[in-house]
């Protein structure tokens, strides 16, 4: 990290999070930030759901709600990119505060609710993207809607011309009833409304699954079921805990989803209990306290083909994604895996 870098999020954590938040997207959007361009190699560049990847480095939805800074992003390093939530229609989320960094525990709880601007609204940021790295959209449900299942295949009608792949995100804590939805039956006719709705579209793009970290090993069985009957291309895992176990922060009872480093033990482990299940039928994204290179090829050797990032960011700042990328290149020639998809699975048995 570069001083300027560390004088910019020293500047920043003096603000309230939600502000300081708002402030890097606005600096994004300035220019302010370097823009290494895609970090790539022989053993970085990979694919995945048949996306081409020149890293398998990304971002995770939340850190762009609305689309506002995808050119930017686009050029950081990253491998891809995801933005959003979109529900169908704009809503503000919940009350503010709404974001609390735990500084203590290099870790983030949130409860803001799906707060966007709108599919439409991001469509039309979307549509006016420049071509790179492959940019996804979570879609999500609003707050109160009759019909949340129906609200998903909504946003991808809406915007599904504009992406290279959609999310469907069942696992957020932070809307009433919206993980009732990973549940066997409501899921599978949740996952056949946004497939029907991706039949619909021009041209058809991969549908990925992001999934709660807070399952037990028959709910995980059971999910794994669902994604190869409902054929996604591929599996997020996971979103935020409701856990708040080992805590040291001030605001660790607060409310909301657990991101961060607190995360990374347990998501990994159903990262790895789901590769278990889906082996190389259905690839994975592992997501959940990556904030280093072996975290990174951890999350890999436990069956990811690619991870993402978003609570580092703030402690580590927006060159970590090309950072990781390039310690990455260097671990797998160290270790002998001629590319990212070599090594993938190649130590889930630690994790189970």
């Amino acid at each position: 990290m570069s001083a300027l870098e560390q004088i910019g999020l020293r500047a920043l954590h003096c603000l309230d999070p939600e502000r300081a938040h708002s402030l890097a997207l606005q600096g994004l959007r300035l220019g302010l930030t370097a823009k290494p361009g895609p970090v790539t190699s022989d053993r970085l560049a990979t694919t995945v759901a048949g996306l081409s990847m020149p890293n398998p480095i990304g971002i995770a939805a939340g850190f762009d709600k609305n689309a506002e800074a995808i050119t930017p992003l686009m050029q950081s390093g990253f491998g891809f990119l995801e933005v959003g939530a979109a529900t169908p229609r704009a809503q503000p989320g919940n009350p503010k505060p709404r974001l609390f960094r735990l500084t203590e525990d290099a870790a983030a709880i949130n409860r803001f609710g799906f707060n966007n601007q709108g599919a439409g609204a991001i469509a039309a940021r979307l549509a006016a993207k420049p071509a790179g790295i492959p940019v996804g959209l979570n879609l999500g449900a609003n707050k109160d809607s009759a019909d949340k299942a129906a609200d998903f295949a909504s946003v991808l009608t809406t915007c599904g011309a504009h992406i290279d792949f959609a999310t469907v995100n069942v696992s957020s804590p932070n809307t009433e009833k919206l993980r009732d939805l990973q549940g066997a039956e409501a899921l599978a006719a949740l996952l056949d409304g946004v497939m029907q709705a991706r039949a619909s579209l021009a041209k058809p793009i991969p549908i990925f699954l992001k999934i709660a970290p807070d399952l037990t090993d028959a709910e995980i069985e059971d999910i794994a079921s669902v994604a190869r009957g409902a054929k996604v291309d591929a599996v997020i895992t996971t979103n935020t805990t409701l856990a708040r176990t080992g805590l040291r922060s001030a605001y660790h009872m607060e409310r909301g989803g657990l991101s961060g480093q607190p995360l990374f033990i347990r998501s990994t482990r159903v990262l790895a209990k789901l590769h278990r299940h889906l082996g190389a039928e259905i690839p994975l994204i592992g997501v959940g306290g990556i904030s280093s290179v072996d975290q990174a090829f951890a999350k890999i050797q436990a069956g990811a083909s690619a991870v993402q990032l978003y609570t580092a960011l703030v402690y580590e700042g927006l060159s970590l994604g090309a950072r990781l990328a390039e310690g990455l290149d260097a671990r797998l020639k160290s270790e002998g895996f001629a590319n990212v998809a070599e090594a993938v699975g190649t130590g889930t048995e630690v994790w189970l």
